[in-house]
Parts: C-alpha cells; structure tokens; sequence
C-alpha cells in the first residue's frame, strides 16, 4: 500500500466520519486512477444489495478524493474542496461489496482547471466515477460530479 493510499484514508476517516462506519477503504492511487472499496454489510438495503445512499457516497467521495491526491501530487494544498452538482444512474443492484473507480479526466480539462485557480482562486472539474460489483468489470452505478476548488 503505497503513501497516498494510507494517506487519503487517514484524511476520509478524520475529516468524514461517515467513511468509517461505512468501512469505506482507498484500495489504489496508481497512474492518476483512484480505487475505493465499499463493503456490502455496513451498507446493506433491505433488498441485501448495497444501499443507494451509500452508493452515492462511495460515488461522490471517489471524485473527492482523485482530485485531493492528484491537487496533492501537483503541489496544491491552499484550497477547498466541495461537491457542487452530482448526477447518479444506478443501471444494475450491487449485490456485494463494491469497487468504486475515478478515472482522470482529459489532460487539457485538469490544465484548464488547475490554470483558473491559479489565476482566479476558485475552479470548477467534471470527474466521472463507476461502481462495480467486486469481480465485475461491468458498471453497477454511473456518476458525474461537478467539483469545486476554492481558496
């Protein structure tokens, strides 16, 4: 487990209690993708499938944190950052625990975003998360995040 993964789990429990009695976990910080693990049982519906709400969480933070390590990585740490307008389709249940994935948006929206701070203290960052059953390389769940960072 590597520095960033131990470090931004440290972070999520400390800042958002919420992450630990949901057993939320930071799985891998590799090659700008981040990787969370979501547990079924903390999280369970009355279907046994995970629970929406968690979902959406594990969905949202996911975002979250690509942007806190990959801010981190580029040596910014003087701003804030919050969920501004999130959109979830929930296509199949997630009968098990769950990997939850951020990819890194295109190179020249994190240059724009990270140019629009600089210059005016506060920017604005699309970033797409999906959530998978463990084992399934198959979405369960699609969210778009807009995520703002500001002084």
């Amino acid at each position: 487990m590597n520095e960033a993964v131990v470090h931004l789990q440290a972070v999520l429990h400390r800042d958002i209690p919420l992450t630990r009695e949901m057993g939320l976990r930071v799985s891998r910080w590799e090659q700008q993708a981040l990787r969370l693990h979501l547990p079924l049982l903390p999280n369970v519906n009355h279907k046994h499938t995970l629970f929406g709400g968690s979902l959406y969480c594990g969905a949202v933070l996911a975002g979250w944190g690509w942007l806190y390590l990959r801010l981190r990585d580029a040596g910014v740490d003087d701003g804030h950052i919050v969920i501004q307008e999130g959109q979830i389709h929930y296509p199949l249940p997630v009968t098990g625990d769950a990997v939850v994935v951020c990819e890194p948006p295109a190179a020249r929206d994190w240059e724009r975003f990270l140019a629009m701070y600089q210059r005016r203290g506060r920017a604005r960052l699309a970033l797409a998360t999906q959530v998978m059953n463990v084992g399934s390389d198959e979405p369960a769940v699609r969210f778009s995040g807009q995520y703002v960072l500001h002084r």
